[in-house]
């Protein structure tokens, strides 16, 4: 009999998984992207902050663990040099699509991650509603931090990389640029550094995934997929858009296997659990 009770329970709730929708947010080169990213990012910031605060003793520790401090540079530029090659396809990516295939969207418009006069008006329509003096936004297909957080990691990656590579070429900058410069290089790379390791570990943790409806973990850039509830919870307005367009239908999809969905929140919760560990480091090594 519990057999037969086992059965029917999940006959009913495949029944039930039949009659929800889902659909697609992120493709896979775009969730494959992500992954690269925040992996070299995990890796800059855990070889970055000993190099950053060398004389701490958790940066001596861990430097002995692993073969000295010049092991760690070894693999902060092992990271640095992913992460630039996969900025280039992105900003390629970009160009092509918007320049060359002339894609509507990329620059302008409701799916686009360029801030427009809507961001404004739901930053504070937030407050206000915080505040109880108003109606919560309803998002387009980016939010307003969501665009934030990218141009952040975009300013990030001009500023932190150029001068990351002026001190590693130190010889070759040299040649055109003056010696202020290079010792500016070194202050801006470590302080923008520091800021982008603050910002990734405590607001972009806090925006993606402690908001009441993605709790404990948002879990669209690991599959790719959220179902319909999801999409009309958090992105209200892109939803009515593509209804009145037509167009909701292109982006049904598939419900994520069982093993996909484990596998993320492995990875997920490995990832965050790394960024707050980092981030108490930093803080500790800043203030203490």
């Amino acid at each position: 009999m519990p057999e037969l009770e086992q059965a029917a329970g999940t006959s009913r709730v495949q029944s039930a998984a039949q009659g929800e929708r889902y659909f697609q947010r992120f493709t896979r080169p775009q969730r494959v992207l992500h992954a690269v990213l925040f992996t070299t990012f995990l890796g800059l910031a855990a070889t970055g902050l000993p190099l950053r605060f060398s004389s701490t003793p958790w940066a001596i520790h861990f430097a002995q663990q692993v073969g000295g401090f010049g092991a760690i540079l070894f693999f902060h530029k092992l990271n640095a040099v992913v992460l630039t090659l996969a900025f280039l396809v992105h900003v390629k990516e970009v160009i092509k699509r918007g320049l060359i295939h002339r894609e509507k969207g990329i620059f302008w418009g409701p799916t686009s991650m360029v801030a427009n006069w809507k961001d404004v008006k739901d930053l504070f329509g937030h407050f206000r509603w915080f505040l109880g003096l108003g109606p919560r936004p309803q998002f387009e297909r980016y939010a307003y931090w969501e665009k934030f957080d990218y141009w952040a990691v975009f300013w990030g990656m001009v500023v932190i990389g150029f001068s990351g590579y002026a001190m590693w070429f130190a010889p070759f900058f040299a040649r055109f640029l003056p010696g202020w410069a290079l010792n500016a290089a070194l202050v801006v790379h470590g302080e923008e550094g520091l800021l982008a390791i603050l910002f990734i570990f405590s607001i972009h943790f806090v925006n993606t995934h402690l908001r009441p409806e993605s709790f404990p973990m948002d879990m669209v850039i690991f599959t790719g997929i959220e179902s319909e509830e999801e999409f009309k919870i958090k992105r209200a307005h892109e939803y009515d858009r593509l209804v009145a367009e037509g167009k909701l239908q292109t982006r049904v999809g598939v419900a994520p296997e069982p093993w996909l969905i484990k596998f993320s929140r492995t990875v997920g919760f490995t990832a965050i659990a790394i960024g707050l560990v980092l981030l108490v480091l930093t803080l500790s090594a800043m203030f203490l």
